[in-house]
């Protein structure tokens, strides 16, 4: 989802109006509504009192989440995965994943990357959170997000990262490597 969904998502869950929100947050509540409406971002001041004052971390606010992650906590006995990212050498216990929005970088950079976030408790920054790999198009990321989740859903505890691109990286950037 996106930011401004998030937003409107939380809002409700916390059965607050856009006015209540644009008072706690001490803004208009065509501020909000253009939040919502994805016209527009808060200022950083303003992320950061949401994320106080709704204990929601700024990683669940900003992130683009991909993997209906409310079925996935629930219906997994432990609610929890063993990803492997190959490319990465990185293993991750995650109880969901999040994709990034889509980035901006030059020809043959990755377009997306993925996250795995750990129920080990949130500080100040939000949910701890792992880098697991990078992604040519919004596509792949989308195909590894639907595979993690019909794992979790056949009960298996382990997964293997299948669609991340091979990287190599150079001085500031980073270009997919084919294999």
């Amino acid at each position: 989802m996106s930011f401004s969904e998030n937003l409107k998502q939380i809002r409700k869950e916390y059965h607050l109006s856009q006015e209540e929100l644009a008072e706690l947050l001490d803004v208009s509540r065509q501020a909000v509504s253009k939040w919502e409406q994805g016209q527009g971002y808060p200022e950083v001041e303003k992320l950061l009192l949401l994320s106080t004052k709704l204990n929601i971390s700024l990683d669940a606010l900003m992130s683009v989440e991909m993997n209906g992650s409310t079925a996935t906590k629930n219906e997994n006995k432990s609610g929890l995965i063993v990803i492997t990212s190959p490319h990465e050498n990185v293993i991750a216990t995650c109880y969901k994943v999040a994709a990034s929005g889509k980035m901006r970088g030059g020809k043959g950079s990755p377009q997306y990357a993925l996250f795995g976030m750990d129920r080990g408790g949130s500080n100040f920054w939000g949910e701890p959170t792992t880098f697991l790999g990078w992604y040519a198009n919004e596509e792949m990321i989308s195909k590894e997000i639907e595979e993690i989740h019909s794992t979790i859903l056949q009960g298996i505890p382990t997964y293997t990262l299948q669609y991340s691109a091979k990287t190599q990286r150079r001085w500031a950037s980073i270009k997919i490597v084919e294999e």
